[in-house]
């Protein structure tokens, strides 16, 4: 009898496993389950709080959708353009994008990462993030892949520089930011996010 899987199913598979492995691995590390106030919320929108990062989705759940686009456009950039795998981005793409953002999540939640989040973005009260909002995290990042995939170029673009902008005037912040304030921390920007 022949087998039903097809390439297709089998890399849904594999990313759904991925995606069960990095639950399972951040709750061997302590992350709290759901947020520790005990409530399940679909949407928390104050930044400045203790459940930020804790509920299912928050306004940082645009950058991962931005995360997805920009992964997304690197499969591209490989497959296509630098023609290292041929063809469009095969169906393995985003079992990768998967392993790397659960990566992210994973090292995001580790004590260095919280400690530096604390110290120089404006997330002074972080304490990582709950199992379900990382998870949800991941889910934001497929969902911008698979976006991308479908959308032509020019409106991913738009769509990342309006997640930018908009989460910047509402909140102060973006992915751009974050990364600027993560690794290469500036004061000015610092008292600028606390001025909000």
């Amino acid at each position: 009898m022949k087998s039903r899987l097809t390439p297709h199913r089998a890399a849904a598979l594999t990313t759904l496993a991925l995606v069960l492995i990095a639950l399972a691995i951040l709750l061997a590390m302590g992350r709290p389950p759901i947020c520790p106030c005990g409530t399940v919320k679909l949407w928390h929108g104050v930044v400045q709080s203790n459940q930020n990062s804790q509920q299912i989705t928050d306004w940082y759940s645009f950058s991962h959708v931005t995360h997805g686009l920009i992964m997304y456009a690197v499969a591209w950039l490989l497959w296509v353009k630098l023609g290292l795998f041929g063809g469009k981005p095969a169906r393995w793409a985003l079992p990768i994008a998967v392993v790397v953002e659960a990566a992210w999540e994973i090292v995001e939640n580790t004590p260095m990462i919280i400690d530096r989040y604390r110290e120089v973005t404006v997330s002074w009260g972080y304490t990582g993030d709950s199992v379900a909002n990382s998870i949800s995290d991941i889910g934001w990042m497929i969902a911008g892949f698979l976006l991308a995939s479908r959308l032509p170029a020019w409106a991913s673009v738009a769509l990342a520089v309006f997640f930018e902008l908009f989460t910047l005037w509402a909140i102060r912040d973006n992915l751009t930011l974050n990364v600027v304030m993560l690794f290469w921390p500036l004061e000015a920007i610092r008292q600028w996010q606390a001025g909000g």
